[in-house]
């Protein structure tokens, strides 16, 4: 398909304003690349396509819809989702296709300021004043644990209760007794938003529950 070249001035050919190719790309600051590809993806179609030259016109009023296309293409809208907006039969249609861009792109806020950070605290550093890690290696055990799903709001109890029924249940089953392996923990409880909380504690073989069991 061809179009008539894309040098000159602005020219209106006729009364009904049509304009070339070129002029069009001006009057919208898009590239007459980017107005064929629009134009082959549906995204923004011609008023009219000579049959014999195949040149393309547009019309005047075609302008404000092309500012728009223009406007959600800085503001990263993916080009579907542009079709779409200008597709919407109502307000409230448009509004949610609108709404859901907003969403993509504040998730992609948040992505993007939580690797900010990390780079951040790699070229900072720890703090000087902040607890000490240590990372150290210990033999394999067995241990048993007890995991449920708790709300949020309530894991700092559930955690608590866990802890106590665990240590009662636990007592005499060689879990945190004499006997179990230098450097492990007695009890622990994890609450993880979004995931399931966990207690558990190292076991011996002569601990009733066997590895990895669990009450769910």
């Amino acid at each position: 398909m061809r179009d008539s070249p894309p040098t000159g001035g602005v020219r209106i050919e006729d009364v009904t304003s049509r304009l070339s190719i070129g002029d069009f790309s001006r009057a919208t600051h898009m590239t007459v690349k980017t107005l064929r590809h629009y134009h082959d993806i549906g995204l923004l179609e011609p008023a009219e396509v000579d049959p014999s030259t195949g040149y393309r016109r547009y019309g005047v009023e075609q302008i404000p819809t092309a500012q728009v296309v223009r406007r959600f293409r800085d503001l990263g809208m993916p080009l579907e989702e542009i079709k779409a907006v200008l597709a919407a039969p109502d307000a409230e249609a448009r509004d949610r296709h609108l709404g859901a861009h907003l969403n993509r792109l504040e998730e992609e806020l948040g992505r993007t300021r939580r690797a900010v950070a990390s780079l951040r605290d790699l070229l900072v550093g720890p703090p000087a004043d902040g607890p000490a890690v240590e990372l150290r290696e210990v033999p394999a055990v067995r241990a048993a644990a007890v995991s449920a799903v708790v709300d949020a709001q309530d894991c700092a109890a559930w955690c608590q209760g866990a802890l106590g029924s665990w240590t009662r249940r636990s007592a005499g089953r060689g879990c945190g007794g004499p006997d179990r392996p230098a450097g492990s923990s007695t009890t622990s409880c994890s609450p993880v938003t979004g995931a399931w909380p966990r207690c558990s504690c190292p076991a011996t073989a002569r601990s009733g529950p066997s590895a990895g069991s669990g009450r769910r």
